[in-house]
């Protein structure tokens, strides 16, 4: 089949989106007067825009397209599915062959005590999801004042009202009154802006005990669940230390509290294995995940939660909760799909043996870039911080995220999506990323810190 390359000028596409789309995350108006970047096609880790630049795609979309565009399997798959059964409910005890399937393979891959899914078509509906299950699992033991989920400040749980309200961004809690009742917040374990002098271990531990603080505060016979992302994504990929996760196992095992791994970003390869949870040694009772299922082809997420929660609900009659599109037909055969290209094609075993190795060395060479501040990596994620100076760890006069912003569209000038959040600089590529994809990444990374460099220098804000 041939690509679509003719279409409407790029000013009149601009219009266009301008007059009539409204798009997330963003200040529309100010994006109508300055024009929309149209991506027109991709393949690999390539994007190509309507002016025919091209971009190498540090970002995998939303962290999302692990296996790259341009995968005919995937196509080739939902267009079978679509004539065969385009769509079907899993509510009225009915099921279809897709999502049979994919639970299945689901139940395979997850760790031996996770074994049941429940799906939505996102993150946030996952979350969702998540808060009314935990809040019925506990119920359903007798324990009904178990209502409180404690989550993290500067975490990301999606944009609905309870995913939302689960993050603990406070951009987002500004808008729409949020959060809804029954959430709590610790601190995140992000030593670099927040650790000051102490040692990293000890911070970590600091954090993590938080959890329990927290937990005797509120009483333990209130708190149903604490939630987390194994590292922090949209809040700017944020590595906790080593000491910290031991120590929320700890707390939750002794307190009674189930652990929900959001997994959104996590799953299906990024950090070097099939989920976050097992590079960092995690065992949650629920996982929530999206993104990498489908490698962004298709709309689908859910939550693998384990034999005990199941079992309890399951016992307790109808689970009056759901999608019209939960376990979609479509979406699961896609997403099939590509957890067996993933699987049969080794990709999660190049991120670990060739490619995240690989990205790491590179990536810590940008620490003697004169702005850089840090520069780490785990897996197939990384972040650099941008400083006026390195050894204060200082920020930039100014309005936070300033630096970060002019960085980001740096990058875009000269062919590579890298995202800013504050002044961190972040990536998430496609798993498929080759040595040499990411020797391009660097040199256009580089390049950019550069133009920062000169531009800030130029402007007297160093």
């Amino acid at each position: 089949m041939n690509k679509i390359t003719n279409h409407l000028p790029t000013a009149e596409l601009q219009a266009l989106d301008a007059a009539h789309h409204m798009h997330p995350f963003t200040a529309n108006d100010e994006l109508a007067a300055k024009g929309v970047r149209i991506i027109t096609r991709a393949e690999g880790v390539t994007l190509t825009d309507s002016e025919g630049k091209k971009y190498l795609d540090g970002m995998a979309g939303l962290w999302c397209v692990n296996i790259g565009y341009g995968r005919k399997e995937l196509a080739d798959v939902a267009s079978r599915q679509m004539q065969e059964l385009p769509y079907y409910n899993t509510f009225f005890q009915t099921s279809h062959v897709p999502v049979i399937a994919l639970s299945a393979k689901l139940a395979e891959l997850a760790p031996e005590h996770l074994n049941h899914v429940f799906y939505a078509s996102s993150g946030s509906e996952a979350n969702d999801t998540n808060i009314r299950m935990v809040r019925h699992y506990w119920a359903s033991k007798g324990k009904p004042s178990k209502q409180v989920i404690i989550s993290r400040h500067n975490a990301y749980h999606g944009s609905t009202l309870g995913g939302a309200s689960l993050g603990g961004m406070a951009g987002m809690h500004a808008q729409g009154g949020l959060p809804i009742p029954n959430i709590a917040y610790i601190d995140q374990p992000h030593w670099y802006d927040e650790g000051g002098d102490s040692d990293p271990a000890e911070f970590g531990l600091e954090r993590a005990r938080q959890l329990e603080a927290k937990i005797a505060e509120l009483g333990e016979d209130n708190v149903a669940a604490f939630i987390a992302e194994p590292i922090q994504g949209a809040g700017g990929i944020i590595i906790p230390p080593e000491t910290y996760w031991p120590e929320i196992q700890r707390i939750c095992d002794a307190h009674e509290i189930l652990l929900i791994a959001d997994e959104v970003i996590c799953g299906f390869g990024r950090t070097g294995n099939w989920f976050g949870s097992e590079t960092l040694g995690i065992r949650p009772d629920i996982m929530t995940i999206a993104k990498g299922l489908s490698s962004g082809y298709i709309p689908i997420g859910g939550s693998i939660v384990s034999d005990e929660i199941a079992a309890v609900i399951g016992a307790a009659g109808d689970f009056n909760h759901g999608y019209t599109y939960s376990g979609h037909p479509v979406a699961a055969a896609v997403a099939l799909e590509n957890l067996r290209i993933l699987e049969e094609e080794n990709i999660i075993e190049h991120v670990r043996d060739v490619a995240a190795p690989y990205l790491a060395e590179k990536w810590a060479t940008l620490a003697d870039h004169p702005l850089v501040g840090e520069a780490n990596s785990i897996g197939l994620m990384a972040a650099i911080v941008l400083t006026p100076d390195k050894a204060t760890r200082a920020k930039f006069k100014g309005d936070e995220g300033a630096v970060g912003l002019m960085c980001r569209e740096f990058c875009f000038a000269n062919g590579l999506v890298m995202r800013h959040v504050g002044d961190r600089m972040i990536i998430a590529p496609p798993l498929i990323i080759t040595p040499s994809d990411i020797d391009i990444l660097i040199a256009r990374a580089t390049t950019a810190l550069d133009l920062t460099y000169e531009k800030l220098k130029a402007d007297g804000l160093l």
